[in-house]
């Protein structure tokens, strides 16, 4: 049976206040568990730090992502050893490199997919500014040479990125579409055209907190569509802090992120039982 698994990003329980207060990494755990989110996406460098965080996390038979971002076919060695060591539903590859053209794209590709092969670890490749896949149509240019590459779809970089006039035209809606298509999970973020990250709590952000939902939709019918019966879509809430988060004069956020990340996975699994309660009837 296909699953929704929805995590919530460690990078986006850092709080950066200007008071310096933060949660201790056990907070943040025990706050992740209490929400009933499924898991988390963790950075897989320090093998000490992925050791403790998903030790806590397996203790409550949760799940996780593993992020990484590689400048070279090597860099993925040490992450998938962890992998091997500590477990993961597979491997978030954000490619730190920004080649010009397609062919300087191909012996990245191959080896980082070779290595995952290799290993038995599935590695998706995220959509995402300053990286490989920082332009939409380059990366569509990716897809035409991978037709079958696995993304993990930020679709707020692109938005924002190409700076789509709203309404978003029937043609970028096709190009997202394309992106979508090959997607195996997102990183939820609502963005607007000029900025990264809008409060989905605020009334007046409702329009693009609709133009994300429409597509993440989208995307988990195509996947529903395509994926092995027994597959699972992961969902990682990403409302990252500030410089994503917007502040005030004062340096504070203008609104709750913590409290926005359960109110995105609320709205997700409930997209999520939708899709279910459609397939059932």
């Amino acid at each position: 049976m296909q699953q929704l698994r929805v995590y919530q990003s460690m990078w986006a329980m850092e709080r950066r206040r200007p008071d310096g207060a933060e949660w201790s990494l056990d907070t943040k755990l025990e706050m992740i568990h209490a929400a009933g989110f499924d898991g988390a996406g963790v950075r897989f460098f320090d093998r000490d730090y992925v050791r403790s965080v998903t030790g806590r996390l397996r203790e409550w038979g949760l799940t996780w992502q593993a992020q990484c971002y590689p400048k070279s076919v090597d860099d993925l060695r040490p992450i998938l050893d962890h992998v091997a060591e500590f477990g993961a539903d597979h491997v978030n590859l954000q490619a730190d490199v920004r080649p010009h053209t397609v062919a300087e794209c191909v012996p990245l590709i191959e080896g980082w997919l070779e290595l995952g092969q290799r290993a038995g670890i599935p590695v998706h490749m995220e959509t995402h500014r300053d990286r490989m896949t920082t332009d939409l149509v380059f990366t569509l240019r990716l897809l035409d040479r991978f037709p079958d590459l696995r993304l993990t779809g930020d679709l707020s970089h692109y938005l924002v990125g190409r700076e789509f006039a709203w309404p978003v035209s029937e043609e970028n809606h096709r190009l997202m579409h394309r992106i979508i298509d090959n997607c195996w999970g997102f990183h939820g973020r609502v963005a607007s055209r000029e900025q990264i990250q809008v409060q989905i709590s605020f009334a007046h952000q409702k329009d693009w907190l609709d133009l994300f939902m429409g597509w993440w939709e989208y995307g988990l019918r195509s996947w529903r569509r395509r994926a092995p019966k027994d597959a699972a879509f992961t969902f990682l809430c990403e409302l990252g802090p500030r410089e994503y988060a917007m502040t005030g004069a004062d340096g504070y956020e203008l609104s709750d992120r913590w409290e926005e990340a359960q109110l995105l996975m609320r709205l997700v699994r409930s997209l999520w039982q939708r899709l279910e309660q459609e397939q059932a009837t």
